[in-house]
């Protein structure tokens, strides 16, 4: 049986299912987990599935997160904190979410897809490729189209850095430029921040390429 842990000033609303079995065909009733922080919300009708043990056997939900109703969580996805899904939009296995990331209603996204944090995400959109951190995407399937400007003056960024960030993203998503001619540009021609930094480690870890 799977082994559900749950934090403290969690909202379950009728009809959520936490901590059902994953939806995997090589699933075989090993005691896998579900580790909830504090203070979420899961609304009318969201799932959320147990991990696999084809990966560390675990699907987390971070602190202050609210999924709102028809969401589907999968097995072995990593959502990090103050993150906003909208309704019915429903996730793959093993996706991960860095934090403050907002994500429109009926949205798809499909496993392995990570999204950097302060991204957001327009509804109705479908992802197969990685979102780069302060992004704004959309589409079928979706593309990086802009800066979060706007989330980043909201969280507090100050303007030299919003425009630092924004640089760098306009050198990633737009023009013709190769991924490393990019970075070349960004290298040269923007500040190096923390946010920047955490820009090219997202790259580099990326294992489904950018959507761009």
């Amino acid at each position: 049986e799977g082994i559900v842990e749950i934090g403290e000033n969690n909202v379950f609303a009728p009809g959520s299912v936490i901590g059902g079995p994953p939806q995997d065909l090589s699933y075989k009733g090993e005691a896998t987990q579900l580790v909830i922080g504090n203070g979420n919300q899961f609304r009318e009708y969201v799932t959320v599935n147990l991990g696999t043990h084809k990966d560390q056997g675990i699907t987390r939900i971070g602190n202050d997160c609210m999924l709102m109703a028809y969401v589907h969580i999968a097995h072995d996805c990593t959502l990090d904190d103050r993150v906003v899904i909208a309704n019915s939009t429903h996730f793959a296995g093993h996706v991960h979410v860095e934090d403050d990331v907002k994500i429109g209603g009926v949205c798809a996204i499909s496993q392995f897809i990570s999204i950097g944090k302060h991204a957001y995400i327009g509804g109705g959109s479908a992802i197969n490729k990685d979102i780069l951190p302060f992004t704004i995407a959309q589409g079928v399937y979706a593309v990086m189209r802009a800066t979060n400007k706007i989330g980043m003056e909201r969280a507090g960024y100050s303007k030299e850095e919003v425009e630092n960030v924004h640089r760098a993203i306009r050198f990633i998503i737009k023009g013709h430029r190769t991924l490393d001619e990019a970075l070349e540009k960004i290298s040269q021609d923007c500040t190096d921040s923390e946010n920047i930094q955490h820009m090219i480690k997202f790259i580099e870890n990326s294992r489904q390429g950018l959507a761009k």
